[in-house]
């Protein structure tokens, strides 16, 4: 144990103020409960408008879904991974934006180059596909 004099004791300062700040981030039970709310909700919502087809274009059905999922993702983020702009001086922050960039890309890529393959594709005549029988 060190002495409040000693040089020892200012080291230990701080460290005690981080670990208190550490435990503070993870979260309550208040804010767990909200989270659950919410990625409850933000689920539940999606399956209402497509099982009830309650918009009629599968377009703007497709964008809802769609933004709902980047909401939950929001909830998910901050209720449960608790990364915020203070946590790690923001290097958690910047990770996570780091990785949103990445994975838009792959899955923008992904989606523009199959895209394209079905619109390239070798359009085959009507007399060169295959007889199903029954149909």
């Amino acid at each position: 144990m060190s002495h409040p004099s000693s040089p020892m004791h200012g080291h230990d300062a701080p460290h005690e103020g981080a670990h208190a700040a550490d435990h503070a981030a993870h979260g309550s039970l208040r804010g767990y409960l909200t989270g659950f709310v919410l990625a409850a909700v933000l689920t539940v919502i999606p399956f209402w408008l497509v099982m009830g087809h309650v918009i009629s274009s599968p377009v703007v059905t497709a964008a809802l879904v769609l933004g709902l999922a980047a909401v939950q993702i929001v909830v998910h983020v901050v209720y449960f991974l608790h990364l915020n702009t203070r946590s790690e001086n923001g290097w958690n922050m910047l990770a996570f934006i780091f990785t949103v960039v990445l994975v838009v890309i792959v899955l923008g890529a992904s989606v523009w180059v199959m895209y394209h393959e079905n619109a390239n594709m070798m359009q085959m005549p009507p007399q060169a596909m295959p007889h199903t029988p029954g149909a």
